[in-house]
């Protein structure tokens, strides 16, 4: 992306403080006994901020990390103590400093001045590796480039020439396959990709809404009654280009309080919940797939925590793996299906930020990237 500064756009870090801003919001696992301390359950968000540390740490900087850590709403909260993220970083990166969780402070969501002003005090440079959260206007995202010489790190600069890149010159066909819960979260993104898309595969929760405003019946299933005429208004612009589920996988309540597990059409009885595409739609899906130049994934097929209901999302993370496209996955539950799945490596690209790619898909810039384009550095020949 033009105008973006990279770390060789910084002065030379060499004997200077330096702050990068991570994305170490990762899971924890407390180990079975009273006494057992958290651990860090999955270490690779830590693991993908590396070449921006190690970087930094071989030309002599002095390096600190802040980040968040879950959603303590402005105050300590143990729940959320960074230490066991401490530990492993230091396993990591000895002698990389790690910050308290920047979100025990309340200044950090309110981006509040005298909060920025506390963070970069004493710092020489800031680094932005923290891609996830980069469509967040928080303090430690949109503050430092303002007062420091700063610069994208590894991290961020891979996502942004991955995301970014599929807009600007995808292989033909470009298929996105977008699913999870919420409709109206990703109507803006789905509109977008529009313009730029060959296909676009609705599943998930999400994909009930769609199939109301095609005139089906949704039963119990996830549904969104207020954004029933955009989906009507979205299908209408878009004709066959959008594919919805033909087949769902249903639950319902049978006598003696049993759960009965079907799989019927696309119009879903009032007695019954919808929580995964059908076998005809889990194989169509990937078909579209099998043919194209590029795939963008983010959201499951269905609530495949549950194994009953996992088919789907599991048909699509194989077929997007056995395929040949240029393929870019994000989103933790679509990244968490192909962990499941060993297919992490199958894919081209992993990215650490669900929502902030599908808002750069939709919007073309982040809030953190364009923070970054206006440091006083930011003009530097290596920006990308």
């Amino acid at each position: 992306m033009a105008g973006l500064p990279l770390l060789e756009d910084l002065p030379d870090v060499a004997g200077r403080k330096v702050l990068v801003r991570a994305d170490f919001n990762v899971p924890l696992r407390w180990p079975d006994g009273p006494d057992g301390a958290a651990v860090v359950a999955d270490d690779f968000r830590i693991l993908a901020a590396m070449p921006t540390l190690d970087w930094l740490r071989n030309r002599g900087a002095e390096v600190t990390v802040c980040s968040h850590l879950g959603r303590p709403e402005g105050q300590a909260d143990l729940r959320y103590d960074m230490s066991p993220v401490r530990t492993r970083l230091a396993e990591l990166a000895p002698g990389v400093a790690l910050m308290d969780n920047l979100r025990f402070h309340p200044g950090e969501k309110t981006n509040d001045p005298a909060f920025v002003n506390r963070l970069v005090e004493g710092f020489d440079s800031y680094v932005n590796d923290a891609f996830g959260v980069s469509h967040r206007r928080h303090a430690s995202i949109v503050g430092p480039p303002a007062l420091l010489p700063s610069a994208a790190g590894r991290l961020l600069a891979r996502e942004v020439e991955a995301v970014g890149g599929l807009l600007a010159h995808p292989a033909r066909p470009f298929v996105a396959v977008v699913g999870g819960a919420k409709v109206t979260d990703k109507l803006g993104v789905v509109r977008s990709l529009l313009d730029t898309v060959d296909t676009v595969i609705v599943g998930g929760g999400m994909a009930f809404t769609f199939l109301a405003a095609q005139g089906h019946s949704v039963g119990q299933s996830l549904f969104d009654a207020k954004a029933v005429p955009l989906c009507r208004a979205l299908l209408d612009e878009a004709g066959d280009r959008v594919l919805l589920p033909t087949d769902v996988v249903v639950r319902r309540i049978i006598a003696g309080g049993e759960e009965e597990i079907s799989v019927m059409g696309a119009d879903v009885p009032d007695d019954a919940v919808g929580l995964d595409i059908g076998p005809t739609t889990a194989a169509i899906f990937a078909a579209a797939v099998a043919d194209a130049g590029t795939v963008f994934w983010n959201g499951p097929m269905g609530v495949f925590e549950d194994p009953r209901f996992s088919a789907g999302t599991y048909a699509v993370a194989e077929a997007i793996a056995a395929s040949g496209a240029f393929s870019v996955v994000g989103g933790g539950d679509s990244v968490a299906a192909l962990d499941q799945l060993g297919l992490e490596g199958k894919v081209s690209f992993v990215s650490t930020g669900g929502g902030a790619a599908l808002e750069l898909l939709e919007y073309g810039d982040l809030p953190g990237l364009d923070a970054l384009r206006h440091a006083s550095n930011a003009a530097g020949p290596a920006g990308c």
